[in-house]
């Protein structure tokens, strides 16, 4: 993977963006793309790297959106329409590309989801071990900016305005919230909050998991083995910002799917607008209508 690429995913994944990480892993000459040729497709089906000519690339779009959509990665084959025989691959998603002017290319689609961000709040034993622990099972550790939804908000400020911050926590998204307090002073802390008992349901007092736990570390422990079994068995979902929507349109020449952005090949017939998935499909379709 080269720097640029690098970087760009190091800027996607700090911004909790879900992307698609487009590698070519297998190609027949004749092709542009190489092995280890690499994109990054983001969810408005945006391209940044190369896999190959545009016909391809275009392929490349349409599918990466799907892995997205389903949250599994793909591998896709592109194979032009006189394709030789090319290795075959079981489970293989295939596309047969007439635009191609020959070769065929293997693409492994992998989508790359944020991970769960942790916002903890306080600055006592406890809230500090949770900083500790927490990365080391896979997930984030969310600022204060704000910036980014925390999946799970951590309060361990033993005291102040408890209530208050839980409320934030479940209006801002957390589906998450532990309260790291005694049974007792929790409850009365839920009593001042004015929840439903929808909201109430995210709210874990005390926090964590019950396993006898006794010092800082062990009930910071407790807390992130909570937070990881609701994200496996409970239903925690990572929040993710909703994708702008995606215009698809079929080319009318060779029957690809193309996805609508700036740079589609485009061509105005009237009070029509049709896509194309390259400008050669455009050139032979602007001499039909013209013929």
């Amino acid at each position: 993977m080269t720097d640029r690429a690098t970087t760009v995913e190091q800027r996607l994944r700090a911004a909790g963006t879900a992307y698609v990480r487009a590698t070519v892993v297998r190609a027949q000459p004749p092709t542009s793309a190489l092995p280890g040729d690499s994109a990054v497709v983001l969810a408005d089906g945006t391209i940044d790297g190369f896999v190959g000519g545009q016909c391809a690339t275009g392929s490349v779009r349409v599918a990466a959106l799907t892995a997205l959509r389903d949250r599994e990665p793909m591998l896709l084959r592109i194979l032009p329409d006189s394709a030789v025989p090319f290795p075959d691959v079981p489970g293989a998603h295939l596309v047969v590309n007439p635009c191609l002017s020959g070769g065929a290319i293997e693409v492994f689609l992998e989508p790359q989801l944020p991970a769960p961000a942790v916002r903890v709040l306080g600055g006592s034993p406890i809230a500090r071990s949770v900083r500790q622990i927490a990365p080391l099972v896979g997930l984030e550790l969310a600022d204060d900016t704000g910036d980014r939804t925390a999946t799970a908000v951590v309060i361990a400020t033993h005291g102040g305005d408890e209530a208050t911050a839980i409320r934030t926590a479940v209006d801002d998204g957390a589906g998450y919230v532990g309260l790291v307090a005694s049974e007792r002073r929790g409850a009365a802390v839920l009593a001042e909050t004015g929840l439903t008992g929808a909201e109430l349901a995210r709210v874990h007092s005390p926090a964590g998991l019950s396993i006898g736990a006794r010092s800082a570390p062990e009930i910071a422990l407790a807390i992130v083995g909570e937070i990881v079994r609701q994200l496996r068995t409970g239903g925690l979902d990572t929040p993710m910002a909703e994708p702008p929507p995606v215009h698809q349109a079929v080319d009318p020449v060779c029957g690809m799917a193309v996805v609508v952005g700036p740079d589609t090949p485009r061509l105005t017939a009237g009070d029509e607008e049709f896509f194309f998935c390259g400008p050669g499909c455009r050139d032979r379709y602007a001499e039909k209508l013209g013929s």
